[in-house]
């Protein structure tokens, strides 16, 4: 079976929506959808935990951590906010890695509740 074959009309109809979001969009813009992206893959992570399914629980962890990943490289300078940010996503980083051998619901709702916070204040100052 090829991987084409395993997408569904959704998966395809939501990855062009997230390709051209993408392709419109600026630095701040992106990063927001790396937000939005590591908080949904976070909580498909926990529906797949509560319905005993490890193949979408490691499908939705791995989108997180590249979702992370991509925020992870996007961070530049060396300004305080820039080492912050560095240190946030590094250790989010090693919380989601562990939690790929020994899943913790708790810690991933704590992660996906403080990054859901930055998001809402992120987009509700104008920041974004």
């Amino acid at each position: 079976m090829t991987l084409l074959a395993r997408n569904t009309p959704q998966d395809a109809y939501r990855r062009v929506e997230f390709d051209a979001r993408i392709g419109g969009s600026d630095p701040r813009q992106l990063v927001v959808l790396c937000y939005e992206q590591l908080i949904a893959a976070l909580g498909s992570a926990l529906h797949a935990q509560r319905s005993a399914d490890n193949r979408g629980k490691s499908e939705a962890m791995t989108k997180a951590i590249s979702a992370l990943t991509a925020l992870q490289i996007g961070v530049s300078g060396e300004q305080d906010v820039a080492w912050a940010l560095r240190h946030l996503y590094e250790a989010t980083r090693k919380a989601l890695l562990d939690n790929v051998l020994s899943f913790d619901a708790k810690t991933i709702e704590t992660i996906r509740g403080d990054f859901t916070d930055i998001l809402r204040a992120m987009t509700s100052s104008g920041a974004a």
